[in-house]
């Protein structure tokens, strides 16, 4: 992958196979420090020590249409290639929590990318799930909670064309915020 937040993408879906309802995504750049930590956590259905130690073999999959499942022991090369760390927790009948951490100034870190849409694209195709997506940077955060949205929307579906346009509009603005490019107003 070309880009963190296409992992971020890929274990969010291992998420909803797993039959989640909350899925949470948080990004934290510490820009002096160099460190960026990305956590997955859903409340899906979880999974034994022993499914959680196979998950790193690329030749272990539950998919039935291909053999392998690289999208696990990808996201954890990249992270300790960087010299940082990757972690999965889970436990059954209560979800599963994936961490990452980079070094952002090392050579071989890959960019994070365009974050704003995989979480606008995770939203759109699985408009029954809630996403719970934090990003800080530095001492700045936004944060986006569907079920806020679900709350003051009173029935619209969240996949709604101008739903999702104002999803993705929200992210961009606040995105901007706390990157220091735009004052709140």
């Amino acid at each position: 992958m070309q880009e963190l937040s296409l992992n971020v993408l890929d274990i969010a879906q291992n998420s909803v196979v797993a039959g989640a309802t909350l899925i949470r995504v948080s990004v934290e750049e510490d820009r002096r420090a160099h460190r960026m930590v990305i956590v997955i956590a859903d409340n899906g259905c979880g999974m034994d020590e022993e499914t959680v130690k196979r998950v790193m073999d690329p030749f272990y999959t539950t998919r039935t249409t291909r053999k392998v499942g690289l999208g696990i022991p990808f996201y954890s090369m990249q992270a300790k290639m960087t010299g940082g760390d990757f972690s999965i927790q889970s436990k059954v009948g209560e979800g599963t929590t994936v961490t990452a951490s980079f070094v952002t100034n090392h050579i071989d870190c890959l960019p994070l990318g365009d974050i704003n849409a995989t979480i606008v694209s995770l939203v759109q195709c699985n408009p029954d799930i809630d996403f719970l997506f934090t990003r800080k940077i530095d001492s700045q955060a936004l944060e986006m909670d569907t079920r806020v949205f679900r709350e003051i929307l009173e029935g619209v579906p969240l996949n709604t064309p101008e739903v999702i346009a104002y999803i993705s509009d929200y992210l961009t603005e606040q995105t901007q915020i706390i990157q220091g490019e735009r004052n709140e107003s």
